[in-house]
């Protein structure tokens, strides 16, 4: 990788991270004033427990990095570029226009791999540790599993390098993403309003709050993080939980105790037999 590419990928590490401190930050206080529902268990065991999951992901990241080539979106789209490869490096259309189909084809990447690890039973043992969260805030934006941040990367890696999109469009859909995300998992209360206005575009935190509820039918729902049109589309939306957002049910039924707020049973979920909740269909 040239000196320029280096310094274009730390560039966008810095962006990427400040965006996210700004946007966790927000909306922690958002949550603060006006909640949505009473959280349950003890958040700062919650907390601890759920940055330190983020702290081994960032580990995991730069331990795929030294072992093989920088396995980053932004490396694997400055390589596309280098080398005209993907189907947006073989048409001269519009910057803007290559950069809002990167957006929105990746988001759509991103909410098919979602629905995979609920539908192929390892990758769900992975995602288990997500949804096995007993509250749903902000911090559960970021509680995702080292070996499916692993899976992830490698996904986001084919998908850039087979479109072809340019690193600063991938700068762009990771900030999107990574806000979007951390928006969609808050525990703040919209106007119902605003909430049916957004919802028409954007994956709300009302929306999403139901694919956390224990119900099967509705944690297989609503997949979206950022944009709110394929589960639409391909007919996976669910407008309300069945029992209410203040009495739903957060997590996973087998393990509705302070278990999942522990590190050490968190990272190993995956590897527990027994409780495990069977996704075969």
């Amino acid at each position: 990788m040239s000196d320029g590419a280096l310094f274009a990928g730390l560039s966008a590490g810095e962006v990427r991270f400040g965006v996210f401190v700004v946007v966790f930050a927000v909306l922690a206080a958002f949550e603060s004033l006006r909640p949505r529902r009473r959280l349950t268990a003890n958040k700062n065991r919650r907390w601890a427990t759920n940055f330190a999951i983020i702290g081994i992901d960032g580990l995991v990241v730069r331990a795929m990095a030294m072992l093989a080539v920088p396995l980053a979106g932004t490396a694997a789209a400055l390589y596309a570029e280098a080398n005209g490869i993907g189907l947006l490096q073989l048409v001269t259309w519009p910057a803007w226009i290559k950069v809002a189909i990167a957006i929105a084809v990746l988001d759509l990447a991103i909410w098919a791999q979602h629905v995979a690890t609920h539908k192929v039973p390892v990758l769900w043992r992975l995602h288990q540790v997500h949804h096995a969260d007993p509250d749903i805030d902000v911090t559960t934006a970021i509680r995702i599993h080292p070996g499916e941040i692993a899976l992830s990367m490698l996904w986001k890696i084919v998908c850039v390098m087979a479109l072809g999109a340019s690193w600063w469009a991938v700068v762009l859909f990771e900030i999107i993403l990574n806000a979007g995300a951390m928006f969609a998992h808050a525990n703040i209360r919209l106007p119902l309003w605003l909430d049916g206005v957004l919802r028409l575009v954007i994956v709300t935190p009302d929306m999403h709050r139901v694919h956390h509820s224990t119900i099967q039918r509705e944690y297989d729902s609503n997949y979206g993080f950022n944009l709110s049109v394929w589960d639409r589309l391909f007919r996976t939306y669910c407008a309300q939980p069945e029992k209410g957002h203040d009495a739903m049910t957060i997590g996973l039924e087998p393990y509705q105790s302070d278990e999942p707020t522990r590190l050490g049973w968190s990272l190993f979920l995956p590897f527990r037999t027994g409780r495990e909740i069977p996704k075969n269909r």
